[in-house]
Order: C-alpha cells, then structure tokens, then sequence
C-alpha cells in the first residue's frame, strides 16, 4: 500500500518553485545557405519572444565563417517552456528550417548558469565535446558587474521610498533585499550582462609558444 505524502492528504504532487530554464542548441548550418538560416534563426527566436514566459534568447558563431552555430533561448519556466516546443508555431519553423541544418545537439540547463555555455567546437562533428568553457573568474566577474549597479539602485529606492528604511533590523533588510535581488539577477540584470560581454566571455586564452 502506497504512503501518501505528508501534508497532502489527496497524494497529490506537492507544487514546487518555478525554476527557468535554459536552452542550449548548437545546429551545423549547410555551407551554402547561410544568409537563409540567418533568416531562419532570427525569425524562429522572434517567434519564441512572443510566447508567454520568454524571457530572452541569443545566438553566436566562433568566426564568420563557422558552420556551427550556438543558440540560446531562454523561459521563466518548463511549462512555457514546453508551450513554446510543443507549440505549432515552432513545428511550422522547424520544417522550413529542415534542409538549412545538417544537425543539431539540445542541451536544457536550469538556473543561470545556462547563461556562461560556451559556443560549441567549430569542426565538424557536432557530437564533440565543447573544448571550451568560461573560466570560474569570468563568470565571477560577469555576476558581480550585475549586483553591484542593482543592488545600489534597490537600495536608493529603497530608501527613498521605505520610511525607516535606514532603521529597520538587519535581518529583515537582509530579507527583503534577498527576495527583490535574486529574481531581479536571474531573470533581468545576467541576461543582458552576459549578452553584452559575451565576445569577452567567450575568448580564448592566448595559445603559449
């Protein structure tokens, strides 16, 4: 006989914290067709920026001239995640997109370190192992750029607009600024950090002699 959980009389799943997820594609495009799957590309992230939950996308290739192409998008969750794979929108694009791309690897990361994936190898196996990834200290860096300015804006407003704010106990202005920060950082301050220093983020240490 099968315990039902507690607090859940009916056995019911327990609800858990929305978590966003990240989605990382790396598609090799057909070397003769690349201003069309430029198009393509655009247009299926335009299409993803209109459904409910997305929270941002971006895409980068190693050279002008690299066939493989890194892809991010973005939801708040696997839920609308799920709304906007399932959907017949994307089905429509994918098959428009069927002979621009000779294959494709799909990774799906949750939380924000989706944000740090490194394009991957520019040779032709698709199925190889990224021989990148961005360092520990770039990632520190990047994280630290986005608290800093939002945290001094939250607490200037904060103490604009909270009589006492200066005042209240150090646990509960702890808490507050907690609840505030951590979704701010997750789903508006580190997408657009890591957009705008990617090209740094994604350099390659100089090769020693």
């Amino acid at each position: 006989m099968s315990s039902v959980p507690p607090g859940n009389a009916k056995g019911t799943p327990q609800a858990r914290p929305a978590t966003s997820v990240t989605v990382s594609v790396t598609r090799r495009v057909e070397p003769t067709r690349i201003p069309e799957a430029t198009r393509w590309a655009q247009r299926g992230m335009d299409m993803a920026s209109e459904f409910p939950g997305f929270l941002g996308s971006g895409w980068v290739r190693a050279t002008a001239d690299s066939l493989s192409w890194h892809m991010l998008y973005r939801f708040a969750t696997s839920e609308q995640l799920d709304a906007w794979e399932g959907s017949e929108e994307r089905a429509h694009w994918l098959i428009d997109g069927h002979d621009l791309i000779l294959d494709a690897r799909v990774e799906k990361r949750t939380g924000i370190e989706g944000w740090f994936d490194a394009p991957a190898s520019d040779d032709d196996d698709i199925n190889a192992t990224p021989s990148f990834q961005v360092p520990r200290w770039k990632q520190a860096v990047s994280i630290g750029m986005g608290f800093f300015p939002a945290n001094l804006t939250f607490t200037l407003l904060a103490t604009w607009l909270i009589p006492g704010w200066h005042d209240v106990d150090i646990l509960p202005k702890i808490l507050v600024t907690t609840f505030v920060m951590a979704p701010a950082m997750t789903f508006l301050v580190m997408p657009q950090i890591t957009r705008m220093l990617r090209p740094w983020l994604m350099r390659r240490p100089a090769s020693r002699p």
